[in-house]
């Protein structure tokens, strides 16, 4: 980190239970406990969450676009992952 720059924290937000947190953006702050404050203030103001996360940015690793197909290609040889070759009965059939 640079002398007075801020770490970037990501911050995902849970409408409500049962749902997926979602990003809904990104902020500067000193430690986990100011941004969890500040995504609070900034994100939430009208109670739009149930759950807020925050994550350095820098401890995200994400898979490139440009290398997307021989990242995911080992999924298509797992045929068996995917509910194509079982039989429902009759009965459970609706």
């Amino acid at each position: 980190m640079l002398k007075g720059h801020l770490p970037l924290w990501e911050v995902f937000v849970r409408g409500r239970r049962g749902l997926d947190h979602k990003h809904i953006g990104s902020l500067h702050a000193s430690d986990a406990g100011q941004a969890m404050k500040s995504a609070r203030d900034t994100y939430t103001r009208r109670q739009e969450g149930v759950s807020i996360w925050v994550v350095r940015a820098e401890d995200i690793h994400a898979s490139q676009f440009e290398n997307d197909a021989s990242f995911f290609d080992p999924a298509e040889d797992k045929v068996y992952r995917h509910p194509t070759f079982y039989e429902v009965p009759e009965e459970l059939k609706l």
